[in-house]
C-alpha cells in the first residue's frame, strides 16, 4: 500500500512510520518542514501545511490510505497562521482541507487519532476533536476514527508532563477531579492499533473506535503510580477547587511544558474519560499492555537520551 502520514515527526507518527514500513507499505511524509523528517523509513516527503490548505493535493495523489495526526494547541502553532484563531478554528480548516482534498484524490481510507470523550459535555479541547473526527470520517469510505486516552510513552506530552510534574513538587496538590477516571494506553499498543486501522481488510465501512488501555483508574491512581515507578516520596494532597485556568499556567511553569497546550488537557479532566467497549481490540487483535508496564517502558526509554530524577 501507498501511505501518508501527517505528523510524521511527533510522537505517534515518528512510531507509526517504521511499523508501516516494516510491514511493507510505501510511506510518505507530509510536513512544513521536510528537513525534520529523518526516518529513513520514508519514501518521500511532501511539503505542505493542513491549515493553508497547502501540499494536500501532492501528498495525497495515489495514496491508499492517509494518517491524520495534526493538532495545534500550541502557541507555536498559533505563531505561524495568527489570522485562522485559536486552536479549534485551525484544526477544523486543517481537517476540512484534508478531508476535501483526501475525497478529490479517491483515497480509499482516511485514519484520525483523537480524544475519549465523556458521556455529558465534552470541553472545548474535546469537542474540538469530535469536530474533526466528523469531517474525516465523511472523507473516506473506510474512514477509521480511534479515540484513545492518555498516551503512556516515552515522546508523549501529557506523559511527560506528568513525570516533570511528579519529579518538581514535593508535595502532589490534586484538584478536585482526582477522583474521575480514565483508561491509559501504552504508546506501542496505540501505534499497533494505528497500523491496523490503516491496513486491516476488516474495515468495511467508517468506524469510530475507543482505544482504552487494560486498566480503569482515577487520575489521582494514575498520578501515584508513576510516582511510585520513579522511586520518590511525594505526599499527596487533595484541593477542593479545580482552578483550571490558573493550576495549568502554573503547572506548565513547573513542568517546563507550554501552556496553550497544558490548559485545553486539563480542562478535559472534569469528568470521567472512558472507552465506550472494547470492540478496537477485538477487531484489530491488539493485545495491550498493563498500566505499570507500559510506565516502565516509557521511563526506560526516556532514560536512555536523558536522566530522570529519582531513578
Amino acid at each position: 500500500m501507498n501511505v501518508l502520514v501527517t505528523g510524521a515527526t511527533g510522537a505517534i507518527g515518528a512510531a507509526l512510520v517504521p511499523r508501516l514500513a516494516e510491514a511493507g507499505h510505501r510511506v510518505r511524509a507530509f510536513a512544513r518542514d521536510p528537513a525534520r523528517v529523518t526516518d529513513p523509513a520514508v519514501s518521500e516527503v511532501v511539503r505542505g501545511d493542513a491549515v493553508a490548505g497547502t501540499g494536500l493535493a501532492e501528498a495525497l495523489d495515489g495514496v491508499d490510505a492517509a494518517y491524520f495526526l495534526i493538532h495545534s494547541m500550541e502557541t507555536a502553532a498559533a505563531a505561524t497562521d495568527p489570522q485562522a484563531g485559536g486552536f479549534a478554528a485551525r484544526d477544523r480548516r486543517a481537517a476540512e482541507q484534508f478531508a476535501a482534498a483526501a475525497t478529490a484524490a479517491g483515497v480509499r481510507r482516511v485514519v484520525y487519532l483523537g480524544g475519549l470523550v465523556p458521556r455529558g459535555v465534552a470541553s472545548p479541547h474535546l469537542a474540538s476533536r469530535l469536530e474533526v473526527e466528523e469531517a474525516l470520517l465523511a472523507a473516506a469510505p473506510e474512514a477509521v476514527a480511534l479515540r484513545a486516552s492518555i498516551v503512556i510513552g516515552a515522546r508523549s506530552r501529557s506523559f511527560r508532563f506528568l513525570v516533570r510534574l511528579v519529579e518538581r513538587v514535593p508535595v502532589m496538590p490534586l484538584p478536585d477531579w482526582r477522583e474521575n477516571r480514565t483508561a491509559p494506553i501504552d504508546a506501542r499498543d496505540v501505534t499497533a492499533f494505528l497500523v491496523a486501522a490503516g491496513t486491516a481488510d476488516v474495515v468495511r465501512g467508517p468506524l469510530s473506535l475507543d482505544i482504552g488501555g487494560p486498566e480503569v483508574m482515577t487520575y489521582a491512581t494514575m498520578i501515584e503510580r508513576i510516582r511510585d515507578a520513579l522511586l520518590l516520596g511525594r505526599p499527596r494532597l487533595d484541593l477542593p477547587l479545580r482552578l483550571t485556568a490558573v493550576a495549568s499556567r502554573i503547572a506548565a511553569a513547573i513542568a517546563g511544558e507550554d501552556p496553550a497546550l497544558i490548559e485545553p488537557l486539563m480542562g478535559s479532566l472534569g469528568s470521567d474519560l472512558l472507552p465506550r467497549d472494547d470492540r478496537a481490540a477485538a477487531l484489530f487483535g491488539v493485545r495491550r499492555h498493563g498500566f505499570d508496564a507500559a510506565v516502565d517502558r516509557a521511563l526506560r526509554e526516556w532514560e536512555d537520551a536523558e536522566e530522570i530524577a529519582g531513578r
